[in-house]
């Protein structure tokens, strides 16, 4: 009898555990999938910035070129012509940013590194551990108790 029901647990309790394993398969991916929809949402709303900075960029641009020609050819000085230099590479960059290839670029160079150059880009003291952040927590607790007019960190 007692075998019975032993067995039974155990069957149980091995079918809770296949649920709970798959209830966190299935948390985690929903984690991974909603924080690669945020990464995307603020990678569209760069490019976005980066183009509307285009539009203010060309106008500014406009002017300036119509401006300096203007400039130059009422004093015949060739120095007004100069800051056209400067102005083009600056709007240059902005439209490669914008709807060029800079931003896939970018991205093989930021792989490049994650890959061939990973220790560049380690944290200082490595990953923070439960033990560090829990001491932080509880320095900043008594930090609290004794100065509780200062603000935490």
């Amino acid at each position: 009898m007692g075998s019975i029901v032993s067995r039974s647990m155990e069957d149980g309790m091995s079918k809770n555990r296949e649920f709970v394993k798959e209830l966190n398969t299935i948390m985690v991916e929903r984690q991974l999938h909603s924080q690669n929809q945020m990464r995307e949402r603020l990678m569209a709303m760069q490019i976005a910035r980066a183009r509307e900075l285009l539009n203010w960029l060309s106008v500014f641009y406009a002017v300036s070129v119509t401006s300096l020609f203007t400039s130059y050819r009422r004093t015949r000085k060739p120095g007004f012509l100069m800051p056209i230099i400067p102005l083009s590479f600056i709007l240059a960059y902005q439209a490669d940013l914008s709807y060029g290839t800079k931003l896939h670029r970018i991205r093989a160079e930021a792989e490049h590194i994650m890959q061939h150059e990973s220790d560049t880009i380690l944290l200082p003291c490595g990953l923070p551990t439960v033990s560090s952040i829990d001491l932080a927590r509880q320095i900043d607790s008594e930090r609290q108790k004794l100065h509780p007019h200062m603000p935490t960190l």
